[in-house]
């Protein structure tokens, strides 16, 4: 495995496929306010929602633009639409946005036809007591809030599909079942003998499949805000819903104490609840940069295959992050 750690400014430097931070120009450190900082070298997405912040708007605003930025510039094709297609062949999104100032959280998953995920999730804060909603129910409530039905699929998510077919369906996220998952594309039915060995899903990562942009703001009072956009797992189950728009999971945010964002191997993140973790390390007094590596390294007791990262920011406006890739996956040939 390889692991690596960020704090402030250097962390920018040593870590750059993995964070992009922006932060007052002439600070004299990482603790200055405010800062955009979101997972992976999004740089477009944090310059984005750092322009809202310089123009007046609110913390939730520059969240949901910067994401929304990403959305359209389909981000290395884990984001937005016309990427990650599932086994059928479709492309869904996920994408959740907490206010850190009244916690409230909006989330979407398994959203079809609309491509603003994250902006659908605000209308859920906005104008609905709910937290999370789901599927065809989300697409038809992105409807109602003005949002237009749009084609997800286009020509380069149609042929990763094709070639996933063309390659018996592998890799895939099924098990115990017959026929052979690992040999076929189905249609699959449970096998009778049940086989607990947890087979991870991370053969299926690269530094290129990093399945989200995780984003967190926290203005010059210290007000936090933080979110998520992704269209999840390539070739995943459809209905597969992963950390991203959970919350707690794929971020969180707390105006007392900080804010986080998590990306890669959701399936196994969201059981561990990372991102309102490490935001409680921070709240305890932990340095951002060490709250990251507790909450990865307590994932890799249960899971010594995980891949993924983890990017935390607390109030005073020092920020890090911690990660762990499989060693494989960072040789570009």
């Amino acid at each position: 495995m390889a692991a690596g750690r960020g704090g402030g400014r250097r962390g920018v430097t040593v870590a750059l496929l993995l964070l992009a931070a922006l932060t007052p120009a002439g600070a004299a450190s990482a603790a200055a306010l405010p800062v955009v900082i979101n997972t992976w070298a999004f740089r477009t997405a944090a310059e984005t929602a750092w322009r809202v912040l310089e123009s007046g708007g609110s913390e939730l605003d520059a969240v949901e633009r910067g994401c929304g930025q990403c959305e359209i510039d389909q981000c290395d094709g884990s984001v937005g639409y016309g990427g990650s297609p599932d086994e059928s062949g479709e492309t869904t999104l996920d994408a959740m946005i907490m206010d850190g100032n009244t916690m409230e959280v909006g989330a979407v998953a398994d959203l079809r036809r609309v491509k603003n995920a994250i902006g659908v999730a605000r209308k859920v804060i906005e104008y609905t007591k709910h937290t999370l909603l789901v599927g065809e129910s989300a697409s038809l409530f992105a409807v109602r809030m003005g949002f237009p039905y749009e084609d997800l699929t286009t020509q380069k998510s149609l042929s990763l599909y094709s070639e996933w077919l063309n390659q018996n369906c592998q890799p895939n996220y099924w098990k115990n079942v017959v026929p052979d998952s690992s040999k076929s594309c189905g249609p699959y039915k449970r096998r009778e003998e049940v086989t607990y060995r947890e087979e991870h899903t991370s053969s299926q990562r690269s530094v290129h499949n990093h399945d989200t942009i995780g984003m967190v703001v926290i203005g010059v009072s210290g007000t936090v805000a933080s979110g998520t956009s992704t269209n999840g797992a390539i070739h995943k189950l459809p209905g597969r819903v992963g950390d991203s728009p959970i919350a707690g999971a794929g971020s969180y945010a707390d105006s007392t104490a900080g804010g986080a964002a998590a990306t890669g191997d959701g399936d196994i993140m969201m059981r561990f609840l990372p991102s309102y973790q490490a935001v409680e390390y921070m709240r305890m007094g932990t340095d951002p940069t060490v709250a990251c590596q507790k909450v990865i390294s307590r994932i890799q007791k249960y899971a010594p295959k995980f891949f993924g990262a983890i990017i935390c920011a607390n109030i005073t406006g020092s920020y890090g992050m911690y990660f762990v890739l499989q060693t494989k996956f960072l040789d570009p040939n």
